[in-house]
């Protein structure tokens, strides 16, 4: 095979990063999510737990947060230096190797490229929640907050830096809904479109 990266974007809860690890793992090539906060933190000058609460989900505050935060003499607030650092990991992730990279706005990133495959992974609710609660052990109730939250955030931040609307089908090569397809169909379908 040669050369392709794979992004997958996805909804909280609808197994996006499951998959990409079992695709990463067939194809025997890199899988990239968040083992890649340390390289983000070192070119960032922040430190890893800073980069891991702000490097793919926006301020709990929503969009105005952004365009209010602090900033520098530079004009750069400190989520603009976690993303320009992400950016730079990621375009250097792409050059380096075949390999899967989960959210953190790589599908925007890596726009210009032409070994490029983008996926978005979404999911019906009952399966999401299901999945959430097993996973995080928590009630039904906490799990809605959570998802509701999380996809928010994850939103409003590729929402303010790529100008684009996030889960927007026309943004990916492909979207697929886990909860009908299951797992193991989108994998095999990413993994046939990457050949």
């Amino acid at each position: 095979m040669e050369k392709r990266i794979i992004t997958i974007s996805r909804e909280f809860g609808s197994g996006g990063r499951f998959i990409g690890e079992e695709v990463a793992k067939k194809l025997g090539i890199a899988y990239y999510d968040k083992n890649i906060i340390n390289e983000i933190a070192e070119k960032s000058g922040l430190s890893p737990e800073y980069v891991q609460k702000n490097a793919e989900l926006s301020p709990k505050k929503g969009l105005f947060a952004y365009a209010f935060a602090g900033r520098d003499i530079t004009g750069k607030s400190l989520e603009d230096i976690v993303y320009e650092a992400q950016r730079k990991v990621i375009l250097e992730l792409a050059d380096k190797e075949s390999c899967v990279i989960i959210g953190r706005n790589a599908d925007y990133i890596l726009k210009d490229r032409a070994d490029v495959l983008n996926v978005f992974i979404h999911g019906d609710m009952p399966e999401k929640i299901q999945r959430i609660m097993g996973l995080y052990n928590v009630e039904e109730k906490e799990t809605v907050k959570m998802m509701a939250d999380t996809d928010k955030r994850r939103m409003t931040n590729y929402n303010f830096y790529t100008d684009q609307k996030w889960g927007k089908a026309s943004n990916y090569t492909l979207c697929l809904n886990s909860s009908q397809l299951g797992y193991d169909r989108c994998e095999a379908i990413i993994m046939e479109c990457a050949k």
